[in-house]
């Protein structure tokens, strides 16, 4: 049945997309930024509702009293496709820091450009942190959510965590608060597999790290937070679901913290 219920989820997922494409985009390229954006987050409420009627896939965001007002960061992980979406019908304009790549793909990449997504060449490194910065700055003042992966790719739930200084770098450069958030969908969009497994998903927002730390402070500090969240709500999802079967790196991380008697990121 999993694997029926997989292969029907993709099916509909992509023709969803397929078909959304062809009747939104004519209009699309027409409407104003704001107005068009309703766009993308109509096609995020529909995969939402496809996973929950598909797969079994249910989900709620717990915090978001945690969202301050104007221009802020989340600092969010990242575990597959589904949290990449998930956010957007919630948020009211948020932008992502994404790989330029990405803009090179036919139609998404255009969709990406005209919602001022701002990419960044990996392979440039440190040189290319200036101009994500001075973008970042343009895109907040206008009010706007800047979504980042701190890690910079996607990690199996209980990794061992990898954070990018870069995201110090935006903190002491732009000044605004960063919002950590939280969440174990890898559970069940798992990395390399075709197969998607029915479960809860809880999305946590964090409260917000205020601007005016060092960033070397701050970077520690996020880490700390954001990895203590997150093994108490790895806990808590495997827990509530049960079902679902789990990676090695999560069974390993689980022991761990099973082991210390408590979250084991302090």
């Amino acid at each position: 049945m999993i694997h029926l219920r997989s292969g029907l989820f993709q099916l509909a997922f992509y023709v969803s997309f397929i078909v959304q494409m062809i009747i939104f985009t004519p209009i699309y390229f027409f409407l104003p930024r704001k107005i068009a954006y309703k766009i993308p987050k109509n096609w995020a409420r529909v995969n939402l509702w496809l996973a929950e009627k598909i797969i079994g896939l249910t989900y709620e965001i717990d915090g978001l009293e945690n969202l301050p007002e104007g221009g802020y960061i989340i600092s969010a992980k990242h575990q597959c496709f589904w949290d990449t979406f998930a956010l957007i019908p919630t948020l009211p304009d948020p932008v992502y820091i994404l790989k330029r790549e990405l803009l090179w793909i036919p139609l998404f990449g255009w969709y990406a450009a005209k919602q001022r997504m701002i990419p960044i060449n990996r392979a440039a490194k440190a040189r290319a942190i200036p101009e994500m910065v001075a973008r970042a700055h343009e895109e907040l003042a206008d009010g706007r959510e800047l979504i980042i992966y701190p890690e910079g790719t996607r990690k199996a739930p209980g990794d061992e965590p990898d954070y990018k200084f870069g995201i110090a770098r935006l903190y002491t450069d732009l000044k605004v608060p960063v919002v950590p958030i939280v969440m174990h969908p890898g559970l069940f969009w798992q990395r390399h597999s075709f197969l998607r497994y029915p479960g809860h998903v809880k999305i946590q927002i964090l409260k917000p790290i205020e601007p005016g730390m060092s960033a070397t402070t701050f970077f520690r500090h996020l880490i700390k937070v954001t990895e203590k969240a997150s093994d108490d709500l790895l806990m808590e999802t495997v827990r509530i679901n049960p079902h679902v079967p789990l990676p090695e790196v999560t069974r390993i991380r689980l022991e761990a913290i099973r082991a210390a008697g408590q979250p084991a990121a302090e």
